[in-house]
């Protein structure tokens, strides 16, 4: 048996091997005015964070049925979480840098490491409701993490013409 936390290096060399596929995605896009837009990214990778978790749901009840699983779901999990986070992570920076007005880029910026820490905060707190000696609630905090995941990635589609409009021509 493998312990989980041995697998947690894997997310560091998949955003090393993926960020150039998805770096030239964007720019082979761009070249061809396909390229979506920021808020369209981000949705995109909150969908995959939230698909992730489904794979963790599904893992998750065939360990209640009593049977190991291989870490090839961890594996997929982080893929999911790590593409997400790369449709996310560079693109929010890139966003921010040049939608704020030069002198502002430094607030904004912070703005922004303070959204993700309080994101972070929240995602503690969600995952502080899981009881370690109940293993039978972890299927419902991997559903409860995907609905929340997958709600917040149709609201950000939803928003997806409104930001293109307030973006003006910043792409």
């Amino acid at each position: 048996m493998i312990p989980a936390g041995v697998l947690q290096g894997t997310t560091a060399l998949v955003t090393l091997v993926f960020a150039p596929v998805f770096a030239a995605l964007w720019i082979a896009l761009g070249r061809r005015a396909k390229n979506p837009t920021p808020a369209a990214k981000f949705a995109a990778g909150l969908g995959l964070l939230g698909l992730a978790y489904v794979v963790m749901y599904v893992a998750s009840l065939y360990v209640l049925g009593g049977d190991q699983v291989a870490p090839t779901w961890l594996l997929v999990t982080y893929f999911l979480q790590e593409c997400g986070d790369l449709c996310l992570s560079p693109v929010g920076l890139s966003s921010m840098t040049k939608l704020a007005p030069p002198r502002f880029v430094g607030q904004v910026m912070g703005l922004w490491f303070l959204a993700i820490a309080l994101g972070n905060n929240l995602a503690g707190q969600l995952s502080g409701q899981y009881d370690a000696a109940n293993l039978t609630s972890l299927p419902d905090l991997f559903m409860k993490i995907c609905w929340w995941s997958l709600a917040s990635a149709v609201v950000m589609a939803l928003l997806v013409p409104l930001m293109r409009r307030l973006m003006g021509g910043v792409r």
